[in-house]
């Protein structure tokens, strides 16, 4: 979603809300700028031609999967750790790292691992990826605030894995917004593995061999699955569209942006405190699972949508404007009535009404059945990278979840916060510098 409109003047004087018309129960909350699936697409001329290997280097300053150009299709995952052993946890990111990187490459989790433990015994690698490309595979990892603190099993133990002192201050736990039905059993984590793929089975393949890896050391607590946009060559740099039908990613940063990718991304040195210098090139990723009623939106008429999101649907231009990369005019009215309504969503997560804020957003559409109520269980898996959570996704989310009229259509049902580490360099494994001594 880009922007939306709500419950300020518009909406309140003269007419009622179109769901309240509907008689539909149920509170939304804010899309947050849900963005969308189209964080920095095609912007580093990656191949999609039939055929390409489609390989995205493992290794690098920055870890693949942030500014990479977004793939197709989502596989995330969240686990706790089970382990007590530092030693063993180590050993585990040592190995996922070895994995993770020759996935990338297109080649089974282990050497031969689809047939080296002979007939007797289960594979070491499960197979379904066998003959497939890498497909643009990339695989990022983040650390959650509770590796840093009590054992789930010991909460009185305050500092399980001696990391604590290496806790950013921006790893604070995301607080609840207003109406939320955050769900904790799709929410949270220790770790989460991130992994964008152009083919779905490449994406899943990674993450259920690095699972089987790290049994014992951790256990998934939540995953979801997403997709985007797939579509011919001549239309990969289209905007894509969210499941209400709008174009979706319109004012996103661009990975070609540096100045601002530098400014609202990355993590900096002097940001913190020194022990915590090991997020340095890194940054903050927030997950959102964002359920949207679809089965109302679809039963509103064509302009209460426009109104909301504060563009049109077909072009996706700011309302008052032609064409979709028009710069939004928050001052034209129609008669006593702002043209792009007061709570639209697009003039709340606009950066000039939030001091200039921004950040890099990197969701997927989903969709999970339906709800065994006969509604489609359907959404926005909302994905953002920022420098620091607290001073940019907190304020903005405020922002919607108290004015945004985009929050009659949607809630908001699962929430994490990762810490992604810079990129592995040579003989480096994932995490290192978070354990250094």
């Amino acid at each position: 979603m880009n922007d939306t409109e709500g419950l300020g003047p518009t909406r309140g004087s003269g007419r009622f809300s179109r769901r309240a018309l509907l008689g539909v129960t149920g509170a939304g909350v804010a899309v947050g700028a849900a963005a969308g699936a189209a964080a920095g697409a095609g912007v580093f001329g990656l191949d999609h031609s039939p055929g390409a290997e489609r390989i995205v280097p493992f290794r690098g300053a920055r870890q693949a999967g942030i500014t990479t150009a977004a793939q197709d299709r989502l596989h995330f995952a969240a686990f706790d750790v089970i382990t007590k052993s530092r030693d063993e946890l180590i050993d585990m990111l040592q190995r996922w790292t070895v994995a993770a990187e020759r996935m990338t490459r297109g080649e089974e989790a282990v050497v031969d691992g689809a047939y080296n433990n002979g007939p007797h015994r289960p594979p070491a690698d499960t197979g379904e990826a066998l003959g497939l490309s890498p497909a643009s595979l990339t695989l990022t990892i983040g650390f959650g605030p509770g590796l840093f603190g009590p054992a789930i099993d010991n909460p009185a133990r305050p500092d399980r894995f001696g990391l604590a002192y290496r806790k950013p201050a921006a790893l604070a736990d995301l607080p609840v917004f207003v109406k939320d039905a955050i769900e904790p059993s799709r929410s949270y984590g220790d770790i989460c593995i991130q992994a964008c793929s152009d083919d779905p089975q490449v994406a899943v393949h990674a993450i259920r061999n690095l699972s089987r890896m790290g049994m014992g050391v951790v256990s998934v607590r939540w995953s979801q699955l997403g997709f985007g946009r797939t579509s011919s060559t001549t239309q990969s740099q289209a905007t894509p569209r969210n499941m209400f039908g709008f174009k979706d990613g319109t004012a996103n940063l661009k990975a070609e942006s540096t100045d601002l990718i530098d400014r609202w991304v990355w993590v900096r040195d002097g940001d913190d405190r020194p022990d915590t210098r090991w997020m340095t090139g890194g940054s903050y990723l927030v997950a959102r699972r964002i359920r949207m009623d679809i089965e109302p939106w679809d039963r509103t008429s064509l302009s209460e949508q426009e109104a909301v999101v504060g563009r049109t649907k077909y072009e996706g231009a700011p309302l008052g404007q032609t064409a979709e990369f028009d710069n939004p005019d928050f001052q034209i009215t129609s008669g006593h009535s702002p043209v792009i309504p007061a709570d639209a969503h697009v003039r709340l997560a606009h950066p000039d009404n939030l001091g200039g804020v921004q950040l890099l957003r990197r969701g997927y559409n989903f969709t999970d059945g339906s709800d065994g109520f006969g509604h489609l269980d359907a959404g926005l898996f909302f994905i953002a990278y920022c420098r620091n959570p607290h001073n940019q996704f907190v304020p903005m989310q405020r922002a919607l979840a108290n004015k945004d009229a985009m929050m009659e259509y949607i809630t908001h049902t699962s929430s994490a916060l990762f810490a992604c580490p810079p990129g592995p360099g040579a003989g480096e494994w994932w995490g290192q510098h978070l354990f250094d001594t």
